[in-house]
């Protein structure tokens, strides 16, 4: 790509915009994140109060977001006409039951676009704007995963199927054009800097099924993970949760324990694997693969967990998924509850220039004892909280 101009890229696409509603009005869903917030801004500079921002109360934003992210975009300097949406009881209701990362992103999306197609025809409006970038095309025309906001390629026709026509002033940049942009247009840092959250939130960061308390304890793990972290600046941090579900197979451990013990230097009797259940999105190639997700927890001679450099145990993963391409997601225990609780939470931070790969972040042990221990104090559901040591490839950012 070559050097990107932002005020080019904005009179062009505010001359766009203009041309392709030719003074109709339109809608756009922002969830606070940098992609929606910096097309909502630019698109408002085309069409002024032709322009409604709804954003959507999906039971999936992290407490109290909604509120809050009406409030940034409606206050100065943004000044965005803005709606909040009611939806939490639809989107809970097509995701009930359904484990599959798959399905509940499907799920997902046409609950996002009915919600919008009911808001868009009871005040009329033809057109959405949405903040669809060029990584969320590249990773659902590839096969990687669903993004929710992608139609058109996976050759659904949004006019057909929901009444309105699509307008994407971002399609053709990647995240860091954008926060180049968002800066031009004025965005306040808050937005402009702030760490990607998926368009599908905190339901594809509920891995399996989900369940109101599953879901109150993801909430609550996201806060601490992202206080604590946020001084060590990774490009991404967040928390997830999946059931504490043993898989039936018990093929794999013997192996693992034998590659942990020896990378370690530890007795293989110290090394506890888990093979979950549930499974994670992964890549084999430049395609997606449904992966198994494994837990690896070892202990001294004091019943303490190892803590290695963080470095050795993403070297470690590297020798666990070469040695068996079934694993997709490897996972390190910082600490354990005395006692098996029905939970178990993951703590995820990456380095990244593009999102298309990433490497893991080397957040201090301190830092990550502390927020393990603050997950544990405040999920009375949760048995063990681990720290992702999977790169992208094999791993996907998101577990799902």
């Amino acid at each position: 790509m070559s050097e990107f101009d932002p005020q080019e890229f904005v009179e062009t696409q505010v001359a766009a915009i203009r041309t392709t509603v030719n003074g109709e009005k339109a809608l756009i869903a922002v969830s606070g994140g940098v992609d929606s917030t910096t097309c909502a801004v630019l698109t408002h500079r085309a069409l002024g109060e032709n322009l409604l921002c709804v954003t959507l109360d999906d039971a999936f934003m992290r407490r109290g977001e909604p509120e809050r992210i009406a409030q940034l975009l409606s206050e100065p300097p943004l000044r965005l006409p803005i709606q909040i949406l009611k939806v939490q009881k639809r989107f809970l209701k097509a995701l009930d039951g359904l484990r599959d990362a798959e399905e509940k992103r499907k799920a997902f999306r046409a609950s996002f676009y009915e919600s919008l197609s009911d808001a868009a025809g009871s005040e009329g409006y033809r057109f959405l704007v949405q903040g669809t970038i060029r990584a969320d095309i590249d990773e659902t025309t590839r096969g990687i995963k669903t993004q929710h906001n992608v139609l058109s390629q996976m050759g659904i026709s949004p006019a057909e199927q929901y009444g309105f026509q699509i307008i994407e002033p971002l399609v053709s940049i990647y995240k860091p054009q954008v926060r180049a942009l968002a800066r031009f247009l004025k965005v306040p840092s808050e937005l402009s800097e702030r760490q990607p959250f998926p368009g599908p939130g905190l339901s594809v960061r509920v891995v399996g099924q989900n369940r109101p308390d599953k879901l109150e304890s993801l909430k609550t793990a996201t806060s601490i993970v992202e206080s604590n972290l946020a001084k060590h600046q990774p490009d991404q941090y967040f928390a997830t949760i999946l059931d504490n579900n043993e898989s039936s197979d018990h093929s794999h451990p013997k192996n693992i324990e034998s590659i942990v013990a020896q990378h370690l230097k530890i007795p293989p009797e110290s090394v506890d694997v888990r093979v979950y259940q549930d499974r994670a999105t992964g890549m084999k190639g430049d395609r997606r693969h449904y992966g198994e997700i494994v837990g690896i927890t070892s202990r001294t001679s004091k019943d303490s967990t190892v803590q290695p450099p963080i470095k050795d145990l993403v070297a470690m993963q590297a020798k666990i998924t070469a040695a068996d391409s079934a694993f997709t997601r490897i996972l390190y225990c910082i600490q354990e509850a005395p006692q098996p609780k029905p939970y178990v939470t993951t703590i995820r931070a990456i380095q990244t220039q593009n999102f298309l790969t990433a490497e893991v972040s080397e957040i201090p042990w301190k830092t990550l004892n502390l927020t393990a221990q603050g997950v544990l104090d405040a999920c009375s559901n949760v048995s063990c909280v681990y720290y992702d040591v999977t790169p992208k490839p094999p791993a996907t950012i998101e577990m799902e």
